[in-house]
């Protein structure tokens, strides 16, 4: 039997992590043939985030050094599925959406699925500053790397495990975003596409898992990183 493991990093995300858990659509996933393993990788949460997701089925490994990146990189260690899912904690991404994202990776025979935020989005769900930011970002990668990416700072990815090993993955921070997109689509050359989903206001503040930045100061991170990694990958 195939299996899928959804890995969601979290810190202080009580407001969200129940939500984010029950969206997943176990019944039909495993009525596809497929294992799943829900795995919440927390940032050390002072609120109740853990034992919500304990209680909501999920597995849960306590990670103490910070960064979004961190927490994938701790995540993809303990993956056991052949596939990995990702989401935030914030019940903003679709998780009901898993199952026909997975069936398009296979039925496509892809390596790699990002998604499209911008196509549906709810209204007051991305700040304006964000969604200038992604047409910047988008336009940046187009230009350097060739890739048609629209949304190229969305955290939901559908992949095959088996493709890390080929991937030069180093961000701890929330660059990360980005730069697992460019190296599955452009330097490992994976067979990859980007998939349109409805996005939702958060359920859980805004994202903590940043080192900090917020607003225009991490836009000008991501620029500049995607510019970096560029000439020296």
């Amino acid at each position: 039997m195939n299996s899928i493991s959804v890995i969601i990093p979290a810190w202080d995300e009580e407001g969200g992590i129940r939500q984010t858990i029950a969206g997943i659509p176990r019944s039909e996933l495993q009525k596809m043939g497929y294992q799943l393993q829900i795995l919440v990788v927390d940032g050390v949460s002072k609120d109740a985030t853990v034992e919500m997701a304990q209680n909501a089925g999920a597995e849960v490994i306590i990670e103490p050094r910070r960064g979004y990146g961190r927490a994938y990189k701790t995540g993809f260690a303990n993956a056991k599925g052949d596939i990995i899912v990702t989401a935030d904690a914030d019940g903003s991404y679709p998780m009901q959406d898993i199952p026909k994202l997975v069936k398009i990776l296979e039925d496509k025979k892809l390596d790699f699925i990002t998604t499209n935020r911008i196509a549906h989005l709810t209204k007051g769900a991305m700040p304006l500053r964000n969604r200038i930011g992604n047409v910047v970002l988008g336009a940046e990668t187009r230009i350097l790397y060739g890739l048609k990416m629209k949304d190229p700072e969305s955290g939901m990815w559908i992949f095959k495990r088996d493709i890390l090993n080929r991937l030069k993955i180093e961000t701890d921070n929330n660059t990360f975003s980005h730069e697992i997109k460019l190296e599955a689509c452009f330097f490992a050359r994976c067979a990859w596409e980007e998939i349109p989903i409805s996005y939702i206001s958060r359920s859980g503040g805004s994202s903590k898992l940043t080192y900090g930045w917020s607003g225009w100061k991490s836009g000008f991170g991501n620029f500049v990183h995607i510019c970096k990694k560029r000439i020296i990958r």
